[in-house]
């Protein structure tokens, strides 16, 4: 029988376990029959044989993206406006931004906009400032790392936030320190109050409509799977919608959230266990985010934070925890006992603490061997942390995303010293803690190969030293976003290398991330892009 797809003339990585590379691939029913010489694959092909050719180019297995946010970048790309430092370099040009949307809108719409990062352009605007450039709309800016966000005062007003207002739980709206005054500054859970006006109107069409545009730029960078972290029930309903139509064009997985209050309990009273699904959509586990933010100053760490504090911000500042760790448990262990991988988000040394508190609780209450629990983010892991995650077999689920894009700001709020211990992939492999790497996208951009970059190089975009003694391989900085990717989510028979049987998803780029210059890996751009055998991009 004839294969339906076949790669020739390529440097294949397949990233099996004896670190195979050969030059050619056959594939049928989207899965891969045979690997090899280009010579025995073109055996394989056929009069409807589908063949690229890779003309010597590297090819990778497709980048497993383990957790990010598809769903909100969904909307946002469709409805919201991106101020990211690469488009707002000050914040004259931020303000000017705002204006020129905002005058556009029609009255009572909000001007919403995403990836503020103040240390890249020209720090937080006033209150008067965003009143200014507002047109009279209210306005919500969402801060790169999606803990903390900006409001003008039409969105106080909008969301019903009066001056005397009392933070909510696990939130804060900052106040000026002498006036007491809002400043704008909403942190955590306070900014969900805005996030929530302003996404409320989105529908499950909006969803899959915008996840249109994820695709294509997920695939224009080689990732042909992603695990959607903290998705609620409307994105659900959205991507079932899009499999029943045939719309995906990547693997999607879920990891519900424990924001969205009736959902993780739905799952266990329908008895939904992890690894529901197929190919295409299928259920990861279930996420709660007790921890916040380094970059913007809310992350919980045991030292204070370094650096000039934020108007409003508490001195001395060690961050925020978001849940009850008695509550949290009790969810947790109900959670895990009905089947479902459990994940929790933890960024400090205190907040990974707290994630492996309520962890170990839960094994303790209902011991699993193979578990594979997950630290989401895990970027602050001093050796006592790295000694639990061992003990425990926890998932480091690195960060790696915001090694290249925050790694400056980790810097000035953490301070040079603790980047020994700032993603320290290095001793985790040293000490065989599985680490997969992540975007956590929209926070940063989509691209793996910056990210994929900075662990070799442990450099962020504007040449911040993270400490090179934490410095891996290509190779291994490759596994951690294929390999180790696929396990971390119990899909290793499926993705993450090049086999016989496994999924025909692969990737080939114009650069040799695996035998040349480590600095020009951010660089990388991808020529095709495979999935199940069928070419998404390039060729």
């Amino acid at each position: 029988m004839n294969a339906d797809f076949v790669l020739l003339d390529g440097r294949v990585a397949t990233m099996d376990a004896a670190g195979t590379e050969v030059a050619a691939l056959a594939a049928l029913g989207g899965r891969i029959v045979a690997l090899g010489s280009s010579d025995a694959m073109r055996e394989h092909i056929g009069p409807a044989t589908r063949v690229l050719n890779a003309q010597g180019r590297r090819v990778i297995p497709g980048i497993v993206d383990s957790h990010a946010h598809p769903d909100s970048y969904a909307v946002r790309l469709r409805t919201w406006t991106l101020v990211s430092p690469d488009r707002v370099a000050s914040r004259s040009e931020l303000l000017a931004t705002i204006n020129r949307v905002c005058s556009a809108l029609p009255p009572g719409r909000w001007g919403a906009f995403y990836r503020l990062n103040e240390r890249a352009s020209g720090g937080y605007p006033t209150l008067d400032e965003l009143d200014s450039a507002s047109a009279g709309h209210p306005v919500f800016i969402l801060r790169t790392d999606g803990h903390l966000g900006l409001a003008n005062r039409a969105a106080f007003a909008a969301c019903g936030v009066a001056a005397d207002a009392p933070d909510p739980p696990f939130g804060a709206f900052d106040r000026d320190p002498a006036t007491r005054t809002f400043t704008g500054l909403v942190r955590e859970t306070a900014a969900h109050v805005f996030l929530n006006a302003v996404h409320g109107a989105d529908s499950e069409a909006d969803i899959a409509e915008g996840m249109e545009m994820v695709q294509d730029e997920c695939l224009r960078h080689g990732i042909t799977s992603v695990a959607n972290s903290l998705t609620p029930s409307k994105a659900i309903r959205a991507y079932q919608d899009m499999h029943r139509d045939r719309r995906w064009r990547m693997r999607m997985g879920i990891i519900a959230s424990g924001r969205d209050e009736p959902l993780i309990p739905h799952l266990i009273g329908a008895g939904i266990r992890s690894g529901f699904g197929d190919e295409w959509l299928r259920l990861v586990g279930v996420e709660w985010c007790p921890d916040c933010s380094t970059s913007g100053r809310t992350a919980a760490y045991w030292e204070p934070y370094r650096g000039a504090a934020v108007p409003g911000e508490p001195v001395p500042n060690t961050g925020m925890l978001l849940h009850d760790r008695d509550d949290l448990t009790q969810r947790a262990t109900a959670a895990h006992k009905a089947g479902l991988q459990v994940m929790i988000e933890g960024v400090g040394d205190r907040g990974i603490d707290f994630a492996l508190d309520v962890m170990e609780a839960a094994l303790a209450a209902h011991p699993v061997a193979d578990h594979r629990m997950r630290v989401e983010h895990c970027c602050y892991v001093t050796p006592p942390i790295l000694d639990r995650l061992k003990r425990g077999g926890f998932v480091d689920s690195s960060a790696t995303g915001f090694m290249d894009e925050l790694g400056e700001a980790y810097v000035a709020n953490r301070g040079q010293d603790a980047m020994r211990h700032m993603w320290p992939h290095r001793s985790l492999i040293a000490a065989g803690i599985p680490a997969p790497g992540h975007s956590d996208f929209a926070v940063c951009r989509v691209n793996p190969f910056t990210a994929i970059g900075a662990m070799v190089t442990r450099r962020s975009q504007t040449g911040a030293d993270l400490d090179a003694r934490e410095a891996v391989t290509p190779h291994q900085a490759l596994a951690a976003y294929t390999t180790l990717g696929a396990w971390a989510q119990r899909e290793e028979h499926e993705k993450g290398s090049l086999e016989v049987g496994k999924l025909a998803d692969l990737a080939v780029l114009d650069t040799d991330i695996l035998g040349g210059d480590a600095a020009a890996i951010r660089d990388t751009r991808v020529v095709a892009t495979v999935v199940g055998g069928v070419l998404r991009h390039g060729g």
